[in-house]
């Protein structure tokens, strides 16, 4: 379950979303993305698989920093998919470390202004 310790910002930034914020558009955002990046992920291990077309690994990057990285690591996990190429996870990592950034940037100036 320690791979759950990196939503722990994003789902602080939804509660400030839910509790104080009007931009619910932020949070079906990220909702959706992570949704479509899950079954991409789901899509891409049935692929691999069955030995067909596989989902190019900077289209999986591109929907992970369109906010659907939360999906991405749980189709990591459940799935056991994209978990060996090292080049593939750091980028991952990356991704994950600048929505962090992002979050928390904005969580800062949200409660700086109250």
């Amino acid at each position: 379950m320690s791979w759950l310790l990196p939503l722990a910002l994003p789902i602080g930034g939804a509660l400030w979303l839910a509790l104080f914020g009007p931009h619910w558009s932020w949070l079906a955002g990220y909702a959706l993305a992570s949704l479509a990046t899950f079954a991409l992920y789901a899509h891409d291990k049935r692929r691999a698989v069955a030995g067909g077309w596989r989902v190019p690994e900077a289209t999986l990057h591109l929907m992970e920093l369109a906010g659907g990285w939360p999906g991405a690591l749980a189709g990591q996990r459940w799935l056991r998919h994209k978990t060996q190429k090292r080049s593939f996870r750091t980028v991952f990592w990356l991704i994950v470390l600048l929505h962090w950034a992002l979050w928390g940037s904005w969580l800062w100036w949200q409660i700086r202004a109250c």
